[in-house]
């Protein structure tokens, strides 16, 4: 069992039931998605696991060839589908991991049932008739930034991403998630994340797929979540009443109830 335990799998709900895999972002864990999984696990088999290098996977897996690309996180992200048996899978990614998401239903369309992408970003720096939000000086500063001070990029960074002042706890909590992980895979996770360009695979995804968006989000910008929704052929958006970039722990239960119409719907 040597996937389940480098990506710490936990596995939870009706043992036969249709699977859901929920894969969180970058500076993240499993821990994320506490507010959402326990909706699903009286008639799913939810699972949950950390990516290398987060959480309580294994360090020893990280591997900076394999890890220097999504594709390799979806890699594994298929490799924990293979072990456990998976078949017919809801696959819910946030941030980063929705594109991860893509490239696995991309790899392996057979393995997945429905898509939901929380808060997606096919690629952050602005390019010629595209908004990613960003420019490539801004992403150059972001990362310079974060290989002079992690700890100190961690903590003036989480609560902007969080994007809820009101509920500071909420910036709290992810200041000491990012805190908790190895700085060293942090920084090489962190330019897979803002470097990469998933735009191209977007016409690519062959499974139905809902784009979830926050209302504001500084991070993945409404038009961004636009993009991705008009760019993935037969895909659903839904914009929630929520501020930040994490609305799985700001808003679980305005996500909870998106995902709910999403997968109760027939196809």
């Amino acid at each position: 069992m040597a996937v389940v335990t480098r990506n710490n799998v936990v596995a939870s709900g009706v043992a036969d039931g249709q699977p859901m895999v929920f894969a969180h972002g970058f500076g993240c864990d499993q821990h994320m998605w506490r507010h959402v999984v326990p909706a699903f696990e009286d008639r799913f088999r939810t699972v949950v696991f950390d990516h290398v290098g987060f959480g309580r996977s294994d360090l020893d897996a990280f591997d900076p060839e394999r890890h220097g690309s999504l594709q390799g996180y979806a890699d594994d992200l298929l490799e924990v589908c293979a072990e456990l048996g998976l078949e017919r899978v809801i696959l819910v990614g946030h941030s980063v991991s929705a594109m991860i998401a893509l490239r696995a239903a991309i790899t392996a369309p057979e393995v997945f049932d429905r898509l939901v992408l929380v808060c997606p970003s096919p690629r952050y720096i602005d390019d010629d008739g595209y908004v990613g939000g960003f420019s490539e000086a801004d992403i150059d500063d972001l990362l310079a930034a974060l290989d002079d001070n992690y700890l100190g990029w961690s903590s003036a960074m989480a609560p902007v991403i969080m994007g809820t002042p009101d509920r500071p706890e909420l910036g709290e909590e992810l200041t000491n998630s990012f805190c908790r992980t190895d700085p060293a895979i942090a920084r090489a996770f962190a330019r897979v994340t803002f470097l990469s360009d998933s735009r191209p695979d977007l016409p690519r995804v062959t499974v139905p797929t809902l784009v979830l968006q926050s209302r504001e989000d500084v991070i993945a910008r409404p038009v961004v979540g636009a993009y991705v929704h008009e760019n993935i052929p037969d895909s659903e958006m839904v914009v929630l009443d929520a501020v930040g970039h994490c609305p799985n722990l700001s808003a679980p239960d305005e996500t909870v109830a998106a995902i709910e119409a999403f997968v109760a719907a027939p196809r």
